[in-house]
């Protein structure tokens, strides 16, 4: 079993291609790649199961977005649990296939 360390998320992508890979032991976000994948086959796509829980994922370069962490007056203003997991890490955009739209899955 890995440790907590070890079970890491890595996003790699140059500037020459149009896509990024993402390697991930975060059942979180395999599943959110699982719900893309079917949803936009064409695009994000399985390229391997490692064994012991890790996936790789091809997507386009655009669903990567790295933002800002919400300021405290939003935290505050917002439920907990809307926040839970995003205080300023990648996110992978999922709804109208990553076209730059503010919804995120």
């Amino acid at each position: 079993m890995r440790s907590a360390v070890e079970r890491e998320t890595i996003i790699l992508y140059n500037q020459s291609e149009g896509e990024a890979s993402v390697y991930s032991f975060d059942p979180k976000m395999i599943r959110k790649l699982e719900k893309l994948a079917s949803k936009y086959p064409d695009e994000i796509r399985l390229e391997k199961e490692h064994g012991d829980g890790v996936y790789t994922y091809t997507v386009p370069k655009e669903c990567v977005l790295i933002r800002e962490p919400y300021s405290k007056e939003r935290r505050e203003a917002v439920p907990a649990w809307t926040l839970e997991g995003k205080a300023g890490a990648v996110i992978l955009r999922g709804e109208e296939r990553c076209s730059g739209t503010k919804q995120e899955i």
